[in-house]
């Protein structure tokens, strides 16, 4: 898989689409810290055991990890180029590629054990 969506127009809606569940997690976050009265732990953990949370923060967990891929994909594809670097570009290419793709995978399982145990 080279780039995550079929084609260019696919990467883009993804990575907006993906950037508009981010920007709500992100307000939803603002307006906890701003205007969510004392901070527990207690006060935390019952904000995030919510399902209306749980679902914001899984598909901010997916929408971060595909965003993540797209753009690491799209430097990745600008920087290593067989055209600027050769058959060693294309290999330093992969290797950063594989190496987003283990790290991305990690976090998205590190992130859903975490909010769903």
């Amino acid at each position: 898989m080279t780039s995550f969506g079929r084609s260019g127009l696919s990467d883009w809606l993804v990575q907006r689409v993906s950037g508009v569940i981010m920007l709500a997690f992100a307000l939803v976050m603002v307006c906890k810290l701003g205007f969510g009265g004392e901070l527990t732990y207690e006060s935390w953990k019952a904000f995030f055991d919510g399902i209306c949370m749980q679902v914001l923060t899984t598909a901010t967990l997916l929408s971060l990890v595909a965003h993540g891929w797209i753009g690491m994909w799209a430097i990745s594809t600008d920087y290593f180029t067989e055209r600027l670097m050769g058959t060693k570009g294309t290999v330093i290419r992969l290797a950063f590629q594989a190496v987003c793709a283990v790290v991305l995978f990690t976090y998205l399982i590190w992130g859903l054990r975490i909010l769903w145990s």
